[in-house]
């Protein structure tokens, strides 16, 4: 499979609603967007702006997923990463959770660490981040609401600028509690 990323311009805010739209999102607090939002969102700069940037994940030749970077400008970007569902389970998320790990501390270099969270049921994405050599740095308790109402835990993960130089990953001390 042929993938590449292409960054988005807000005159596709009609193509980026469309996809938004045309899927369920299981595994996000809202499972179903709405097209009207999207275009708001697109003209606020939610996805282009001073603080955030948005790729077209393109798998031959089709618009296969998004993902959306932001808070670039405090040192501790966070992202959002959405494949369409008839792509989900080929290995496009560890292959672009690699890849916007290494455009972030490529093109922005006071970025220090990558920060991501996801449900704790949604072991696809939190072998992602195992693969791309994030580590588990936060567990919170029904911290997630779901599309029906229901509280999920939600897991945290982050990479340093210095484990991805050198290909470690460093667990946090979470046992530093001593009295």
């Amino acid at each position: 499979m042929d993938l590449g990323y292409r960054r988005f311009a807000p005159s596709e805010a009609e193509p980026l609603a469309d996809f938004l739209a045309g899927e369920v999102w299981p595994f996000h607090s809202a499972p179903v967007v709405d097209k009207r939002a999207v275009a708001r969102w697109v003209a606020d700069g939610y996805y282009d702006g001073g603080s955030a940037r948005t790729f077209w994940i393109v798998a031959d030749g089709t618009r296969a997923g998004v993902v959306r970077m932001f808070d670039l400008d405090d040192g501790t970007p966070l992202f959002d990463l959405r494949i369409g569902a008839a792509w989900r389970g080929r290995g496009i998320g560890t292959h672009a959770v690699g890849w916007l790990t290494r455009y972030l501390f490529t093109e922005f270099p006071a970025v220090n660490r990558i920060e991501g969270t996801t449900r704790r049921d949604n072991r696809g994405m939190r072998r992602v981040f195992r693969r791309c050599g994030y580590a588990k740095e936060a567990h919170y308790r029904q911290a997630w609401p779901g599309g029906d109402g229901t509280l999920h835990d939600t897991v945290g993960y982050a990479i340093l600028r210095s484990d991805w130089l050198s290909g470690t990953v460093t667990p946090p001390d979470f046992y530093d509690e001593h009295g």
